[in-house]
């Protein structure tokens, strides 16, 4: 029983960290402009489908240190093109009703879905992990993939990072005061809307980076990206709108209900995520950690 709960716990926590990679950059946005970007799933795809044509290039594998650094560059052309988001679609609705904005998103994940299919097809595309990640760890009857485990560490990488930013630096403090207050703010001399552009930089990049780093997790095709924003979408209502430390706590919850209903009731996968997520709505409808502060 011992060496099946740890394989529970680890299965939950390779599933949580992964989801949290997702939601993180969507936790972020939402929490200091208070917007659901429905876009965030098409750039995760972007992100995805720029990993495996680095890859194709190198010959279809990529050692370890050279993914990592991809994924980063990634990272870094997806934030950039948050930039022409910004300018084009958030900033221009800034003013306007949230319904509008939930549109215009949900619009333009269309829009970067159908870029994808012109660029790299319909066909369901993979990327093989670095070799390095190949392998595993045993300990007894308890495999741990190297993947996996490289998987956990990238996710508990990127909450640390934010948890820094958002609690030790001033850049960080001036985003909690913008998503609570952001008219105060501008009144107190704050740039707000350089402050919401970073945000959606920040955010789009989190997405390419999550989008490279899970590439060898699944088949790419333009519709990859479903299942993972929708996993994202519970951990954040669960972890409290906006909410990145609520998030991460979510991402756990889930990820340990998700692996035992596997366990349970492996002919009806994904019903523990649903029943979780139904009943902690229920429970605490207003998520572990109370809207507030993005932290």
């Amino acid at each position: 029983m011992t060496l099946d709960l740890a394989t529970i716990a680890f299965n939950a926590m390779s599933w949580a960290m992964a989801t949290f990679l997702v939601a993180s950059g969507l936790t972020l946005v939402f929490g200091v402009l208070h917007i659901l970007n429905f876009a965030h799933g098409g750039f995760f795809l972007l992100g995805a489908y720029m990993l495996f044509s680095i890859a194709q290039a190198f010959g279809g594998e990529l050692p370890v240190v050279l993914y990592v650094l991809a994924c980063l560059g990634i990272a870094v052309v997806i934030a950039l093109l948050g930039i022409v988001a910004n300018a084009l679609v958030f900033e221009r609705l800034r003013h306007v009703d949230d319904a509008y904005v939930l549109i215009a998103t949900y619009a333009l994940l269309l829009f970067v879905e159908g870029v994808a299919k012109l660029i790299w097809g319909i066909d369901s595309l993979s990327v093989m992990p670095p070799s390095d990640l190949l392998g595993a760890v045993f300990a007894g009857s308890l495999v741990m993939p190297h993947y996996s485990i490289f998987l956990i560490v990238s996710g508990v990488i990127v909450f640390v990072s934010l948890e820094w930013m958002m609690v030790k630096t001033a850049f960080g403090r001036m985003l909690q005061a913008v998503a609570i207050d952001p008219w105060m703010c501008g009144l107190l001399s704050v740039n707000v809307d350089r402050i919401r552009a970073l945000t959606i930089v920040i955010g789009f990049g989190l997405a390419g980076l999550a989008g490279g780093l899970l590439a060898a997790n699944q088949g790419l095709d333009p519709r990859a990206g479903g299942a993972f924003i929708i996993q994202a979408f519970g951990v954040i209502i669960i972890g409290g709108m906006g909410s990145i430390r609520g998030a991460f706590f979510a991402a756990l919850i889930l990820g340990f209900m998700e692996a035992i209903g596997l366990v349970l009731l492996p002919q009806f996968p994904g019903i523990f995520f649903y029943i979780t997520l139904a009943g902690m709505l229920l429970v605490r409808p207003r998520g572990l950690i109370s809207r507030g502060a993005v932290a």
